[in-house]
């Protein structure tokens, strides 16, 4: 880092840039994910994907062993996007409904696969000289939902307790993260993004819209801008940061 209160020193442009930068997104093949593995391309990254079939976070095996392959590769790992989650058989039923088998799979795939793949880059990271992990929470660990935005809707589309609980967990893992490899010169931050459209029912648009400050659904693309930050140096003094990308949802 360079020490100064010269600001005419410093190469802001350069700040943002991912040139030569690793970056693992798992996820990559989603609707958010997808726009991360392409904006972080595009300032310059090489980005890999890790994702089903080829790859299985609730298999700490696939974890450890495509940490590896990375790392002996392109010898580092500059940054990590932990973007996935599990929708299983079950997903969508009601709390009283709920079973045990659909939980523990979306605890599985979402908190304890953000975990294994954290605990491997981590140790990575902690040798090659640090980087930056980028974790997905949700705004239902930040806020319950507003029920009234299902109302109508004739598809699958509730966020049930087990999503929001698990991106509860992962908010307070990523926090004790942040603080635990502070030191190590590797960063964990948060992203939560909120209503990303992907052709939705009108209703559920018409509903969503009449509740957001905003007045409208966010695209994936608008949520990809924040990644590049937390990725780049540009946000060389920030970790243990959730970056809420809501429209305002929150702010009410």
């Amino acid at each position: 880092m360079i020490q100064t209160t010269d600001p005419k020193q410093i190469d802001f442009k350069n700040l943002f840039s991912l040139e030569g930068k690793i970056i693992i997104v798992v996820g990559h093949k989603g609707l958010i994910g997808s726009a991360f593995a392409e904006a972080s391309r595009q300032f310059g990254a090489t980005v890999v994907g890790f994702d089903l079939p080829e790859n299985d976070i609730r298999n700490e095996n696939d974890v450890v062993k495509f940490t590896e392959k990375i790392v002996q590769e392109h010898g580092k790992i500059d940054g990590l996007v932990n973007c996935h989650h599990a929708k299983p058989d079950g997903f969508f039923d009601r709390v009283e409904d709920y079973g045990d088998k659909a939980w523990d799979e979306v605890m599985d795939s979402n908190l304890k696969g953000t975990f294994r793949m954290c605990k491997a880059v981590g140790e990575s990271m902690s040798k090659t000289g640090g980087g930056s992990i980028v974790n997905l929470a949700s705004t239902y660990s930040v806020v319950a939902p507003n029920h009234k935005i299902y109302d109508g809707i004739t598809q699958p589309l509730k966020s049930p307790a087990s999503y929001a609980a698990s991106k509860g967990g992962i908010m307070a893992l990523s926090n004790y993260l942040a603080t635990y490899w502070a030191d190590k010169n590797i960063r964990v931050n948060l992203m939560t993004p909120h209503g990303v459209w992907n052709n939705h029912e009108e209703i559920f648009e018409k509903n969503f819209s009449e509740l957001s400050p905003m007045k409208r659904l966010s695209y994936n693309y608008e949520v990809a801008g924040g990644l590049v930050y937390l990725l780049s140096d540009a946000s060389s003094y920030v970790t243990g940061h959730n970056l809420v990308i809501d429209g305002g949802w929150t702010t009410w």
